[in-house]
């Protein structure tokens, strides 16, 4: 019997009848190669190319057990953060023979595990992920891959694999620590969703007002919501209300800071006069506000452009000597905290550094 080519694509079967093997030999050999001798691998390789057969991805895996996809999984598709972080990405695949299998997390440890295990099963080239604070079981997939993986946007003591991003801590001490010096003595604090990124720029906060002494739980506030504008703007009303004498906010993202200048601007509180405002992020409309918002710029783009650089090295058998890049940030200080009379004028650029 002729094996059908006008008919329609090959399927499984017409794989399997040319190399004389059942259906489910030849799904099993395309799903997980290492199931099967090197002899039916040869065999069913063989009916593929001869049929022009297109499998899942899984199937291209038969002679070099990886594919060319580098499964990359982030907690958010919204976040202009993580946008940026993705076109680093992409434009360090242009021109290469990899592709990016994306994966949303929706900052869900649940679904991590998840997509671990899919993207796990299709046999990646490499894998990047998002943050530091796996679960035990993501940790224990992650550390079982068999590929490089690259941990972006944060840095650890414990790296599985290779990692590149900064220190959220260090970064909140800077802009915590150039508020202090801009003259600002009752500083607040306004946090949203309080994820583990979020929960170490409150350290670093609490740290640099510690050392100060100048910390003031009463100034802390935050929620487990999402954050908004909308969010940034009721958050400083409610420490207001509370603490109508803070004189600084630190803010755990630009979105929050925006927030935080209107309500400034209702309340017809001059910014930087009455109370600084500084974010986090350095996304375009912190430079476009009125006044000018200071905020730490964050390199995302060169993350995710570092991060394939670092995956296809590993790949290539070339994996870079130092798994672990600091890439650092920068304090970009606009007049929502330039005081007059403070000395805290025209600085703009603050490299944190770590020894």
């Amino acid at each position: 019997m002729r094996t059908r080519r006008n008919a329609g694509r090959p399927t499984i079967a017409d794989v399997a009848k040319r190399a004389g093997v059942s259906s489910i030999t030849v799904s099993r050999a395309l799903r997980d190669p290492e199931r099967v001798s090197q002899e039916l691998r040869r065999l069913i390789d063989e009916a593929v190319r001869a049929l022009n057969y297109v499998p899942d991805q899984n199937a291209r895996a038969l002679a070099s057990a990886r594919t060319d996809v580098i499964g990359v999984i982030i907690p958010s598709l919204t976040n202009n953060v993580f946008a940026d972080v993705l076109r680093g990405i992409y434009d360090g695949v242009a021109q290469t023979p990899h592709q990016v299998q994306l994966g949303n997390s929706r900052y869900s440890p649940i679904e991590e595990e998840r997509l671990l295990d899919t993207f796990l099963s299709q046999r990646p080239a490499a894998l990047i992920v998002a943050g530091i604070d796996q679960t035990p079981r993501s940790r224990a997939l992650l550390e079982g891959a068999g590929c490089p993986v690259v941990q972006i946007m944060e840095l650890g003591d414990a790296p599985i694999d290779m990692m590149v991003g900064f220190s959220h801590r260090a970064a909140a001490q800077l802009v915590t620590g150039h508020l202090i010096s801009a003259g600002y003595r009752r500083i607040g604090f306004l946090g949203a969703r309080m994820d583990p990124r979020t929960q170490r720029r409150l350290e670093g906060y609490r740290a640099a007002l510690m050392e100060a002494g100048l910390y003031d739980p009463q100034r802390v506030t935050t929620t487990p919501t999402s954050s908004s504008v909308t969010l940034g703007r009721d958050l400083l009303r409610d420490l207001l209300a509370r603490m109508p004498d803070t004189d600084a906010v630190f803010c755990i993202n630009d979105d929050l800071a925006i927030g935080a200048l209107f309500e400034c601007q209702r309340a017809a509180l001059a910014v930087p006069e009455r109370i600084g405002i500084a974010g986090f992020n350095d996304l375009e409309m912190m430079a476009a506000a009125w006044p000018a918002l200071t905020s730490v710029r964050t390199p995302r783009y060169e993350i995710g452009q570092r991060a394939v650089e670092m995956a296809r090295a590993a790949i290539a058998g070339k994996r870079p000597a130092e798994r672990v890049i600091d890439v650092g940030v920068e304090l970009q200080i606009r007049a929502s905290t330039q005081r007059t009379g403070t000395g805290a004028t025209g600085a703009v650029g603050a490299l944190y550094t770590v020894t």
